[in-house]
């Protein structure tokens, strides 16, 4: 069975700077790309970043280098680094595996519909002013 469990979700004050992980089990991690993707109240779900099977990684321009995602193969795990948080950056924050049709690469994190076949269930990040 296909998980992706991510972790990592808490209420911060602005300027923060938690770390979020997205433990992924029940395929071959090594050959997909993952992404991480948000959705605030009231509002789409967005795309976040990206990281390739070859650990080259893909963000937003709105981010303005404040994020970055990494990945550990041994633990089948990726992260998200988040700093210097926004109350904007509020949101549930979901990780999700890239189609194989990509054979781990990243699409553009503006493709719709996104281009996923496996998401988690999201960790929610509050963040207050």
């Amino acid at each position: 069975e296909v998980q992706l469990v991510e972790s990592g979700g808490n209420s911060v004050q602005a300027g923060g700077s938690p770390r979020l992980s997205c433990a992924a089990s029940g395929f071959t991690f090594d050959n997909y790309a993952i992404g991480w993707f948000r959705q605030a109240p009231g509002k789409e779900r967005e795309g976040v970043s990206c990281i390739s099977s070859d650990g080259t990684t893909y963000y937003r321009d709105f981010l303005k280098g404040r994020f970055t995602m990494s990945s550990d193969k041994a633990k089948n795990t990726v992260y998200l680094q988040m700093d210097s948080l926004k109350p904007e950056d509020t949101a549930v924050y979901y990780c999700a595996s890239i189609y194989d049709l990509y054979e781990g690469r990243c699409p553009s994190l503006r493709l719709r519909p996104y281009p996923v076949n496996y998401w988690g269930k999201g960790t929610l990040v509050t963040v207050s002013s």
